[in-house]
């Protein structure tokens, strides 16, 4: 017996190990927004999720949730534009390409101040070698 489930979604968690560092990247460079905070005392670690479109991060500075140096895909519309706009934010810390790949997707990489990496990507053709 087989059982249909219905998956609507999925959250990585990043680690990241400084709230200011972390939404200066996430929120004004990448254009995410913040969706909620969470600690469980003033002084304990923070653990937030940010936003872009569909797509939805945690980031945690508790120990045990992940590692640093995880990567993630985001599909994107309109990449010549986000990556236009990250161009035009003059971030010190990165100014990502805008590449190709054998693949047929054209992609923007960027790894954040803890480490991880998110390519961002559009298809060009559902064709793959």
């Amino acid at each position: 017996m087989i059982v249909i489930t219905t998956i609507k979604g999925v959250t990585p968690i990043f680690r990241m190990f400084d709230e200011r560092k972390a939404k200066e990247f996430y929120i004004d460079y990448l254009g995410f927004s913040l969706g909620w905070e969470h600690r469980f005392e003033s002084e304990m670690p923070l653990y937030m999720e940010v936003s872009l479109g569909e797509c939805k991060l945690h980031l945690s500075e508790h120990y045990g949730d992940c590692s640093p140096g995880a990567a993630v895909r985001i599909e994107i519309v309109d990449i010549e534009a986000f990556h236009s706009n990250l161009k035009n934010k003059k971030y010190t810390y990165s100014r990502p390409g805008l590449e190709m790949s054998p693949w047929h997707t054209r992609e923007v990489c960027v790894t954040d101040p803890f480490g991880n990496k998110l390519t961002f990507y559009e298809s060009l053709n559902d064709h793959v070698d």
